[in-house]
């Protein structure tokens, strides 16, 4: 698996009953790096949702280094401040593709949009963390606790997974529902007994003195990968368009490898950090390689390094959860088709 030189951000999962609306849009998106002046002759232009995330930020590297066009796609790439903004944007047809989790396209497609994962960028290995405060040292003393998380994220997600484990439920906490960054602050304030954040948010929630991660997705390996995702109508009516996402993709990796100095800089000014605050966060995520994208698409192990079963059990997870109203239907929510046809020009 590659590691890019540092990493950083993002919230995740569903906003359960509003992914075919907009209504819960706050923040209108913005178009972000370099737009071509004419499309290209291969594709016409495509609308690509993205926001803060590590595994996300390197598209940044592909609009400022004139890298969708190298590959013969024509991207407006478009920067959304609120991740649940762009799933709601992406699942009321607003955009072509957008950056997601896998829990969280289930949930779109569960509630009918039709959404197929072409690319795995990576899985967070630790960013996304549940921190509480002293003298809460482990799962059980959570309960009658009042925790702080934005409903409906990986956070809330990997809370939920976390109480599972040591026999809970969502009704042994009380939950205070707010955005991850107020909710960090009301963490800080003493406001609460624990939050679900995620890096930088992190950063902030532990300055409270005493406090600690109890949990983090580190602790549930594979559980929360984060894809590209394209709308089942690009792939039927302009499949050039999303090979040529996937090979940018591929192209920004082999940028980051060969300019690691240069991508540090681009990545943590989209982020809004310096670079060494960046570099904190480079533990809690891995980038996957073409290697770790063509595993994860075709193992057939019982396990969560394996794409289908990873979806089974998320699925079946999120209807236990009450996130979900019932299973949503996995048939084609994976297209190995683009990265394998990349693998193969190599």
């Amino acid at each position: 698996m590659l590691k890019l030189p540092s990493l950083l951000i993002r919230p995740a999962l569903f906003c359960a009953g509003l992914a075919l609306t907009v209504g819960c849009q706050s923040t209108p998106p913005t178009t972000t790096g370099e737009t071509p002046e004419t499309p290209t002759a291969e594709t016409e232009t495509i609308t690509l949702g993205f926001s803060a995330w590590p595994g996300w930020f390197p598209w940044q590297i592909a609009a400022e280094k004139g890298l969708f066009e190298a590959n013969g796609v024509d991207v407006n790439l478009t920067w959304f401040d609120g991740y649940l903004d762009s799933i709601n944007a992406f699942a009321a047809g607003q955009l072509d593709a957008n950056t997601q989790t896998l829990n969280d396209t289930i949930s779109s497609v569960a509630a009918g949009s039709e959404q197929v994962i072409v690319l795995v960028n990576d899985n967070s290995t630790g960013n996304d963390q549940i921190i509480v405060s002293e003298g809460i040292n482990s799962i059980e003393d959570l309960q009658g606790k009042t925790i702080a998380i934005e409903e409906g994220t990986v956070d809330h997600f990997l809370l939920l997974l976390a109480l599972q484990e040591a026999g809970l439920g969502p009704d042994d906490v009380i939950i205070k529902p707010l955005e991850t960054g107020a909710a960090a602050a009301a963490f800080v304030a003493g406001q609460v007994d624990a939050v679900g954040a995620f890096a930088p948010f992190t950063t902030q929630a532990l300055e409270r003195e005493g406090s600690k991660t109890l949990i983090s997705s580190a602790d549930f390996p594979g559980a929360i990968p984060d894809h590209l995702v394209v709308s089942r109508e690009l792939i039927q009516n302009n499949p050039e368009a999303v090979q040529g996402l996937v090979d940018t993709w591929f192209a920004v990796l082999d940028f980051i490898e060969e300019n690691p100095e240069e991508a540090l800089e681009i990545m943590a000014t989209r982020a809004n950090v310096s670079v060494e605050e960046y570099k904190e966060y480079d533990a809690g995520t891995t980038i996957f390689s073409l290697e770790d994208n063509l595993t994860a698409f075709d193992s057939t192990e019982e396990s969560m390094v394996s794409l289908n079963y990873a979806a089974q059990e998320i699925n079946t997870f999120l209807v236990d959860a009450g996130l979900i109203a019932a299973p949503a239907d996995l048939s084609g929510l994976f297209d190995p088709s683009f990265v394998k046809a990349y693998a193969e020009k190599q």
